[in-house]
Parts: structure tokens; C-alpha cells; sequence
């Protein structure tokens, strides 16, 4: 995962333990993992860890508060950006559809981790999520009435939560060594992506 964490070693280590806690977590479960180990897969101490981060707990508030943001930022810097360049709303459409199929294909460990543990976060950062989640379901919903412009609003938003559990459900892949290569891959679940709201919009939409 990458943090938007200024550069140099300090944020690196920090990347790197995240990036390893996230991968263990998801392998083995929160209380399955310990901090010293979380410490050798980067090559520290368990105490050295928490010069970095006040413990497991917070490692985890980091990760899934972390994807969330990262998620809605990303997904408005598309939007934003198609705008500003006169494109049509079926580029920023295909830009988010991109921007989700990147996270789903490169952080499966996140997804995991979300389905999983987000219960386990404080009340606040709980709802923050679900904050953040809500508002980027929104911003597709917005984009998706562009393009199918006869889609009733609760269709569109449905079909935006259908679709992101299409694209969410690369960890559940049983062999994901015997899919197509990445790009083959992301172009698959583009077409279907496209797919699913043009059959959701019909053919008069």
C-alpha cells in the first residue's frame, strides 16, 4: 500500500510495516498476528515497531482509514480531472472504473482486511470509513447518471455497489496464478464493469 506520507526513510519504514501488517492480517487474522512478527517481515525488533506505530490497533485504523481516503480521493482527482479537460462523462467513468480495478488487482490484502476486521476499529474511525465509503459510492453514482442518463438514482447507486463487489472479489480468486496477466486481466473486468451498468441502464438509456 502507499501512503501519502512525505518521502524519505522514516515514511518508508512506515510503508513497509503497513504494507507487511496488511499482508498478515489478511493471511492469518488480526489476533493471529503478533508484532514481533510484523517486525521481522520488515526487518526490525517488535520494540523497535513501536517507534513507528503505538501498536497493532493503530496499524489497523491506518490501513482501512487509509484505503478509504485514498479510494474517494483518487476517485474525485478522476472526476476533477476529466472535467477540467472537456471529456465526456463516459472517460470519467472509465477512469474510475480504472483507478478501482488498480486497487482491487494490487491491494487483494485490504479487501480481505476490510471484510474482515473493520468492527475491530474505534466508534469514530469506524464511522469515518463508512463516511468516506458512503461519499465515494456517491461520486460514481453522479458520473454513472451522466452516461445512462434514463437510470433512476437507486438503480445507478445499487448498480455501483453490485459493481464494486465485482471488482472486489479478486481476493476470493482461488488460483489467481492461473488468470490472464494484469493488463488482460483489468481489461476483463473493465467490460464487465461497463457491461453491468449498460445492462442496468437498458437499451434505451
Amino acid at each position: 500500500m502507499t501512503t501519502t506520507s512525505p518521502a524519505g526513510p522514516a515514511s518508508t519504514r512506515r510503508d513497509q510495516i503497513l504494507r507487511e501488517a496488511s499482508r498478515l492480517f489478511a493471511e492469518r487474522g488480526f489476533h493471529g498476528v503478533g508484532v514481533d512478527e510484523i517486525g521481522a517481515a520488515v526487518g526490525i525488533s517488535g520494540p523497535a515497531l513501536y517507534r513507528h506505530f503505538t501498536g497493532k490497533d493503530a496499524m489497523l485504523t491506518e490501513l482501512l482509514v487509509g484505503i478509504s481516503s485514498r479510494l474517494w480521493d483518487g476517485g474525485r482527482r478522476r472526476v476533477e480531472e476529466a472535467a477540467a479537460t472537456g471529456s465526456p462523462a463516459e472517460a470519467a467513468l472509465d477512469s474510475l472504473i480504472a483507478g478501482h480495478i488498480d486497487f482491487a488487482l494490487d491491494d487483494r490484502a485490504l479487501i480481505t482486511l476490510h471484510d474482515r476486521e473493520l468492527d475491530r476499529l474505534p466508534e469514530t474511525e469506524r464511522k469515518r470509513v463508512r463516511q468516506l465509503q458512503r461519499q465515494y459510492v456517491e461520486l460514481w453514482v453522479d458520473v454513472v447518471r451522466k452516461v445512462h442518463v434514463r437510470l433512476p438514482e437507486d438503480h445507478a447507486r445499487t448498480c455501483v455497489h453490485a459493481v464494486f463487489g465485482l471488482l472486489n472479489s479478486t481476493p476470493h480468486l482461488f488460483r489467481p496464478s492461473s488468470l490472464p496477466d494484469r493488463a488482460a486481466t483489468a481489461a476483463l473486468l473493465h467490460r464487465m464493469a461497463r457491461g453491468a451498468f449498460a445492462s442496468a441502464a437498458g437499451p434505451s438509456a
